[in-house]
């Protein structure tokens, strides 16, 4: 197993009833590896801010604040998108044994842990991939006419092959 580019430990004995609060920011070759591994151009900052309180019923409830900066790759000409992203999420880690419950969607999410050993980098991390946008756009990029056309793609051929028919 490739280890994480971004691997911040931390056990689950470490947390006590009263706050853990931890922050982590990567090193630039670990920007490097993350943009890679996330399809950016660029990542020049992260950074994840961490408040933890152990549960008594042995999870670690878990407030995430992220902030980054992130170039992502236009979908329409591919030119740099910078943007910035700024979230905080709730989470929940689970120790070994406990399985997630996707009962509600109200609650944190759930994130199994190994060998009573919390990934707070690879959370970080994940939960960057989730807040990216999924269609960057640059100003002004457009689509040429000829793409946006309902004549085109399988169901503009479709169509036309049956009026032909």
């Amino acid at each position: 197993m490739i280890p994480p580019e971004f691997s911040r430990p931390l056990s689950f004995a470490a947390i006590k009833r009263t706050p853990y609060l931890v922050e982590h920011s990567p090193t630039g070759a670990e920007r490097a590896a993350l943009a890679a591994r996330l399809g950016l151009l660029d990542l020049p900052a992260f950074l994840a801010r961490w408040e933890l309180r152990g549960q008594a019923d042995d999870t670690v409830a878990a407030r995430l604040t992220l902030s980054a900066e992130v170039v992502q790759p236009c979908v329409v000409s591919l030119e740099p998108v910078p943007q910035t992203i700024s979230a905080t999420v709730a989470l929940r880690f689970l120790p070994p044994g406990r399985e997630p419950s996707d009962n509600d969607p109200d609650t944190p999410d759930d994130i199994p842990c190994e060998h009573d050993v919390m990934d707070l980098g690879e959370a970080a991390v994940e939960t960057l991939a989730l807040l990216l946008d999924p269609y960057p756009r640059a100003e002004g990029a457009a689509l040429p006419a000829s793409v946006t056309e309902a004549e085109t793609g399988p169901f503009g051929a479709l169509a036309a092959f049956v009026r032909k028919g």
